[in-house]
């Protein structure tokens, strides 16, 4: 189904847990102010998740959700915090539920320095395009069950999972980034250890770089692409690799170019895309107003240019652009959270942002 009605973006929004009540409708303000700006107006439609989903549903995720969801193109989502919910309901977690149910593959993970906030490489400017579908994380790899289990209470075993077919479309989803970026991809392996699950992931990703002799590729082993990035990330572009090594680059990445309240991350599939940051639901500094905003704010805006480049909209990718613009003058300007060692609020920081549009 389409993303716009009557001329009107459709959102559906889902708070999350902790800080999320606090960072999404600050995501959601700016998109408003930047698309408005553009003409275009937003019906946003909240629906039932996390903590406050068990209070009215009995669940983290209802169904009546997982039905919403499958109306809207574009969705903007807050952290869960699973580890806080009743045992028999933190498995599976509700974002694998969305990521399986809807095919979610793809989860791209910018890393990149900006003005005004101290960064321990502040040349790096990365994209990490990470499997979002299998590989080394088991509550993705089953049609039932999680691909993990213990056969006795003393023995525990996990079941890692690549396909050639789940590699080659991730694989597309980086060369093409690598195109409206600087050229150049790394694939991220280990190979020399799990020889054939990593080992089909590299040479499938190198079998489509072949379709793309404009693009530099390369591959790392992912215990060395842990140093690179640290000693060295300005020659790196894009980093293509599995489930679970994306998802620690990403942090580590994160927190090289100054915080993971920067981190901005958008999963999708070949027709819908949920924009969620990287960070979790700090339920210590719930409700105090604390909550550094960046993060989903920045995934708001790539939820728009997604949006924007498959229906070659102009006035939703200038939307984006100048939300990406109003953050990074923001912070430039001095204007930062408690994190970053500033002292302005989650709606100070916001203001500052909207007044900046």
């Amino acid at each position: 189904m389409s993303d716009s009605e009557e001329g009107r973006m459709r959102i559906a929004v889902l708070d999350g847990d902790g800080i999320g009540p606090e960072v999404v409708p600050a995501a959601v303000s700016v998109a408003e102010r930047a698309l408005d700006k553009q003409g275009i107006g937003v019906q946003v439609t909240r629906l039932p998740f996390g903590a406050a989903a068990i209070d009215s549903h009995g669940v983290p995720i209802p169904g009546s959700t997982l039905d919403a969801l499958a109306e809207f193109d574009l969705w903007l989502v807050g952290p869960h915090d699973s580890a806080a919910y009743p045992a028999e309901l933190r498995h599976p977690a509700p974002g694998a539920v969305m990521r399986k149910q809807f095919d979610l593959f793809s989860n791209l993970r910018p890393a990149r320095a900006v003005s005004g906030v101290p960064a321990t490489t502040p040349d790096i400017d990365v994209l990490i395009v990470r499997e979002n579908s299998e590989g080394l994380y088991a509550d993705r790899n089953m049609a039932v069950g999680s691909g993990e289990f213990m056969p006795t209470p003393d023995v525990a075993l996990s079941v890692g999972l690549i396909t050639r077919t789940a590699t080659e479309r991730i694989a597309v989803e980086a060369f093409e980034a690598a195109r409206r970026r600087r050229g150049h991809v790394t694939v991220v392996h280990k190979a020399n250890v799990l020889r054939m699950t990593t080992g089909l992931f590299r040479d499938v990703c190198l079998q489509v770089a072949q379709r793309y002799p404009d693009v530099r590729v390369d591959t790392e082993h992912v215990d060395a692409m842990a140093a690179l990035l640290v000693r060295r990330p300005a020659d790196f572009d894009v980093i293509v690799t599995e489930n679970l090594f994306g998802d620690i680059l990403s942090d580590l990445a994160a927190e090289l170019s100054g915080s993971l309240g920067l981190a901005a991350s958008l999963n999708s599939s070949a027709d819908r895309a949920m924009a969620q940051a990287v960070h979790g639901a700090a339920p210590d500094i719930a409700g105090r107003g604390l909550a550094n905003p960046v993060a989903t704010i920045a995934s708001a805006a790539m939820l728009l240019r997604w949006h924007g480049e498959r229906s070659a909209d102009d006035a939703t990718l200038r939307a984006a652009d100048a939300i990406d613009g109003a953050v990074s003058h923001v912070l430039a300007d001095g204007v930062l959270t408690a994190d970053l060692g500033g002292s302005a609020s989650t709606a100070e920081f916001t203001r500052a942002v909207i007044e900046a549009l």
